[in-house]
């Protein structure tokens, strides 16, 4: 690894115009305050989880419709909107959307600006893997999404620069940064927290063509549909490669508490697929007077972006191109294969699955 350098104006003069609508220098703006943003989250996150019990971090300080906010989540949602309006919003008006946020979870900045005037849509989600992270069993990742403003119609497939950074345990002091603009690959370091330095990473997803002896999950975080998901999971992975040998795993998989942290795993080669098929459970459920539960929201895909950068495949479970509004309550399925060649031998076997279940039509 290189060392990198902290100033990234080197990096930021080759972005060219995105989308017609939006300058070199506005998104150019946009970056470095951002970048900086998160290192302020998770450097407070990190503090507060050092001084803190984990019973105050995991206590509930509030049950909301989409999710329910923990102690924890309180840390970086209380510095959210000040820093975006201090660092980003006098550079170019903005709508900051984030679950929460008033007003469902959207806030014009700088305040008072006129909702018609906002160039970016800048979604986020302050801390991706609460749950793990607040009982320290993981780490969290901090989540940013921009793109132009198309009104309501602005939708994941419009987001034109994306960053994620990981939130370490108390024990781990080096964390993660990775960002990219649409069409200029992707750019990311590690963060040594003890020391400061920071070095500069080349990630690449797995070039496997097979899911054996490799790890591939179907997500079931949550009571509820479990054996469904389950038996899916099984499923694929004996239409794939077979029936299960005495003393032999043939696959494994990673049940990640964290959307961003998925789509790392993708990126950095440690996943062959990931499946998230929550909301196709929904009418399943109902029929059993059961409730869905808790599902992947867009804020959760926000940084879908780099992943797709660096050449991971991300669809609908049906198969189509992933995309969901730039909202905070959509329930959102989605599907990441690391490369083309696992995507043709794992998502038909995928999708039988479903359809013989009748959560797909064909």
């Amino acid at each position: 690894m290189r060392r990198c350098v902290d100033d990234i104006a080197v990096w930021q003069t080759q972005v060219s115009l995105v989308q017609g609508r939006c300058s070199l220098i506005a998104l150019d703006a946009l970056i470095a305050p951002i970048l900086r943003i998160h290192d302020r989250m998770r450097d407070a996150i990190v503090a507060a989880t050092e001084q803190s019990a984990t019973r105050d971090m995991a206590a509930v300080a509030m049950d909301e419709v989409g999710d329910t906010i923990y102690a924890i989540d309180r840390i970086s949602e209380e510095q959210l909107i000040e820093a975006f309006e201090s660092e980003v919003a006098p550079l170019a008006p903005m709508l900051l959307i984030a679950e929460g946020l008033p007003n469902d979870g959207q806030v014009v900045l700088p305040r008072g600006t006129d909702a018609a005037d906002v160039q970016w849509r800048v979604l986020v989600d302050p801390i991706d893997g609460t749950r793990g992270l607040m009982y320290q069993k993981r780490s969290a990742w901090v989540l940013t999404g921009v793109a132009p403003n198309r009104g309501d119609a602005t939708s994941l497939c419009d987001i034109t620069f994306a960053v994620q950074t990981e939130v370490p345990l108390v024990k781990q002091y080096l964390s993660d940064q990775v960002w990219a603009v649409r069409g200029q690959g992707v750019q990311a370091q590690r963060h040594n927290r003890i020391t400061g330095e920071r070095t500069r990473l080349a990630l690449q997803p797995s070039r496997s063509t097979s899911i054996g002896h490799g790890f591939a999950t179907v997500a079931r975080f949550f009571p509820g549909a479990r054996e469904v998901l389950a038996a899916i999971d099984d499923e694929v992975a004996a239409a794939v490669l077979g029936p299960v040998l005495p003393g032999k795993a043939a696959c494994f998989e990673d049940q990640y508490i964290s959307t961003g942290g998925q789509l790392y795993e993708l990126m950095v080669g440690h996943d062959r697929y990931v499946a998230d098929l929550r909301p196709l459970t929904e009418a399943m459920l109902a029929a059993r007077g059961a409730a869905l539960g808790l599902c992947c929201h867009p804020y959760d895909l926000c940084t879908a972006l780099i992943a797709e950068e660096l050449g991971v495949v991300l669809t609908a479970p049906n198969g189509g191109p992933l995309n969901a509004p730039l909202a905070v309550a959509p329930d959102v399925g989605w599907v990441g294969y690391a490369n083309p060649a696992i995507q043709s031998v794992v998502q038909p076997a995928l999708q039988r699955a479903l359809v013989r279940r009748r959560l797909l039509e064909v």
